[in-house]
């Protein structure tokens, strides 16, 4: 379902990605900050390719059928379109903090999620390092906006948008913004900490375009200068060349954790509960780890 607001989007935001990727690329090479590696580079491409084809097979099914479903029989529809489409994005972002808050708290959404978090060189090819799977997913947080009265087309083209800034705050290079931008919108700086892997870092600042939610819900933390970030996951990847195993090697250990001798309950638990739960205290939660912190 790809509507002409959405193709000019994509026509838009394919040369700004390009020029803005190409400058980072020069700079960090110019600066010998080694921002980008060739390796991780492909790695995003093969990402985002993948997931993008994932994408456009279940759009038909997901979005163009049980959405369209959803808006037939919505409850209500703005008239005013000023406020249509300010509530669509408000909408829109909201729906996405609380679906990016299940993949970090839930395992089986988090073996879907952790590709993304998974390289640990940090530009804007990163944002392009799909969770390959989530467009099976995804719709599922879009529904009650359908039945709200917002057509499918208009969600999928905000969406769109929305991504297009998710995508430009993966640099380095821009340290803070100012103190106003900061109060209600995911700056740069916030979304290195989401990035991170110091357990202080952990899990914060799930907002798209707006930081408020986080604030809102407690799940902000600003970066610290005594804190530098470090990019990738608490335990690095055995097998990072290999393309298969970085998009399924968290649902490796979910199957070795399932032939576990435990019971059912404690199975389900292993699918359920925040990644790092364990029945023995043989791996540990971010909640666990900071903890130990405090």
């Amino acid at each position: 379902m790809h509507s002409s607001r959405e193709a000019i989007v994509i026509l838009f935001s394919i040369p700004l990605y390009t020029v803005l990727i190409g400058l980072e690329i020069l700079m960090s090479n110019w600066q010998r900050r080694n921002f980008y590696t060739l390796k991780s580079t492909l790695q995003n491409i093969y990402l985002t390719l993948a997931n993008a084809g994932i994408d456009l097979l279940l759009r038909g099914v997901f979005y163009v059928s049980v959405l369209t479903w959803c808006y037939n029989h919505h409850f209500f529809k703005i008239q005013n379109p000023y406020l249509y489409w300010i509530c669509l994005f408000f909408l829109e972002d909201i729906a996405f903090y609380f679906e990016h808050l299940v993949d970090h708290y839930c395992r089986l959404f988090w073996a879907v999620h952790v590709t993304h978090h998974s390289s640990e060189d940090y530009n804007f090819t990163t944002g392009f390092r799909s969770s390959v799977f989530q467009p099976v997913y995804r719709f599922i947080y879009f529904l009650p906006i359908a039945l709200m009265g917002f057509e499918p087309v208009d969600i999928v083209f905000m969406y769109s948008l929305t991504q297009t800034y998710g995508i430009l705050v993966h640099t380095q290079y821009i340290k803070k913004m100012p103190k106003w931008f900061e109060a209600v919108f995911v700056s740069p700086s916030h979304h290195r900490v989401h990035h991170a892997s110091n357990v202080i870092y952990l899990d914060k600042n799930m907002g798209m375009c707006l930081i408020v939610w986080d604030k809102l819900f407690g799940t902000f933390q600003e970066e610290l200068e005594i804190e530098p970030v470090r990019y990738g996951l608490k335990k690095s990847l055995n097998k990072s060349d290999n393309p298969l195993y970085i998009i399924f090697h968290e649902w490796q250990a979910i199957g070795k954790d399932l032939k576990k001798k435990t019971s059912l309950l404690t199975k389900m638990k292993y699918l359920f509960m925040p990644p790092g739960w364990s029945h023995d205290g043989s791996s540990k939660t971010t909640s666990e780890m900071r903890k130990e912190l405090s």
